[in-house]
């Protein structure tokens, strides 16, 4: 249920070790691509698996909810929970399929096999029980509900699913989690755990995971920031802490905040809930609050730069997807940042491998997008970095001095080497690193 970012890449994925999946959406532009053969979402290595299976026939797209819910035995329910205007998961699209589900199995005498519907969607402590509670209201009986929460990384999703870390499981009746530990056997074949827990502990486990890793990127931008008012190096200090088996190497890079789907809209749920629960987890308010700063950083930096005013300044941008290897533009920092300096007189022009007509959506016309990184910086004042894609990482520094008004940088990912950049005497300036200044 649903052919968004989840719902695709569970299909494809399942499909691609035997399973017959069908994937239903009601997104008709979206399925008439889909049956096209057209993969609508950028994730590495999807392609090959997709147009693998759907030649196989092991992945359908249809738009008839009751055949595709009658002919199958897993229903996977990965469906949007957009943020509410007070931080909440809006439930409408669950809660409406769940009610459809019970209507199309009560008006079927059907052979009486027990279905099992599982969350896929990350979703707050007792939408599962909503779920059963929405069926169970139609009087069905041979159904379970199952919290299947998924840990997917944009641009590493089908890697995460085919091998992943962990299989999270949250069921009420033996059965059920038997079923879900024999449909995910094939994914596991190393030895990775397939943790049993009960419903609720599945919702929380996800918002929790989630929560936690956006806790220690902001802590890290809050650590540049300080880094940056006392003359320290914030990627030495993570080298530092990074060797601490205790912290490990991961989600220690400072930069302009966090995006994406996930992230920002997981850890305000997770502080909604809390609120309503009773319990404020208040680390988490904070983080929220200081993400929201941090994508400012750089505005900060470039008018300070400019004696606070870039009327007429044109910019260039590399990267508009709020992390590499994905053309998600969900709260990403570039949005934010470019809006910023547009309300400020400045001009841009962007460049991103994947996200140019995605960010045309959040952005519209009100930037100039270019097919290349080097022609952004055609009479540019300077270069900004918003995303780091690895085509960026090692550029060529002369094409790019010799395209910019003055050899000027703002790196809002810190991939370039402030030595270097020293020596190819620019100016530059990172995130919690000294900054390089040429008369």
């Amino acid at each position: 249920m649903g052919t968004g970012y989840v719902g695709l890449v569970t299909g494809t994925c399942f499909a691609e070790t035997g399973n017959h999946v069908i994937c239903v959406d009601n997104n008709q532009q979206k399925l008439a691509k889909l049956k096209n053969k057209e993969v609508t979402i950028y994730e590495p290595g999807l392609e090959v698996l997709f147009q693998r299976n759907v030649s196989q026939k092991r992945l359908e797209f249809t738009d008839h909810l009751s055949s595709a819910i009658l002919s199958s035995e897993f229903i996977f329910l990965c469906l949007p929970t957009p943020q509410g205007e007070d931080g909440s998961a809006d439930l409408q699209y669950i809660l409406k399929v769940a009610d459809d589900i019970g209507k199309i199995l009560a008006k079927s005498a059907g052979d009486g096999s027990q279905k099992i519907i599982i969350n896929k969607s990350t979703v707050p402590v007792g939408t599962s029980k909503k779920v059963f509670d929405a069926i169970k209201a139609h009087g069905i009986k041979n159904f379970d509900v199952v919290s299947n929460p998924e840990f997917l990384r944009e641009g590493f999703a089908v890697e995460d699913f085919m091998k992943p870390d962990r299989i999270v499981i949250g069921a009420k009746t033996k059965y059920a989690m038997e079923r879900m530990k024999a449909l995910y056997e094939p994914f596991v074949r190393q030895g990775n755990p397939i943790i049993e827990m009960d419903m609720a502990s599945a919702e929380v486990t996800k918002y929790a995971a989630n929560s936690y890793l956006a806790m220690r990127i902001t802590y890290m931008n809050e650590l540049a920031n300080f880094c940056s008012k006392v003359g320290a190096d914030i990627d030495l200090i993570r080298k530092g802490m990074g060797s601490d088996t205790r912290i490990g190497k991961r989600f220690l890079f400072s930069g302009i905040g966090y995006g994406g789907s996930c992230f920002p809209k997981d850890v305000k749920a997770l502080i909604k809930t809390s609120v309503d629960s009773g319990y404020e987890i208040k680390l988490l308010t904070v983080v929220d609050q200081v993400n929201q700063k941090q994508k400012e950083v750089i505005v900060s930096k470039i008018l300070k730069y400019y004696n606070n005013s870039i009327q007429g300044k044109h910019f260039a941008v590399w990267g508009l997807a709020f992390k590499p290897n994905t053309d998600d533009m969900r709260e990403a920092p570039s949005v934010v940042i470019i809006n910023k300096l547009l309300e400020h007189g400045a001009t841009v022009t962007a460049y991103d491998p994947a996200a140019n007509e995605t960010a045309k959506y959040f952005l519209h016309d009100t930037i100039h997008y270019v097919e290349n990184e080097y022609d952004t910086l055609n009479n540019a004042d300077a270069l900004l970095v918003f995303t780091e894609w690895n085509e960026f990482r090692n550029p060529d520094f002369q094409i790019i001095k010799s395209k910019l008004k003055q050899p000027v940088i703002f790196d809002g990912r810190n991939i370039f080497d402030p030595e270097k950049m020293r020596e190819l005497h620019f100016t530059y300036f990172g995130i919690g690193r000294k900054p390089v200044v040429h008369s």
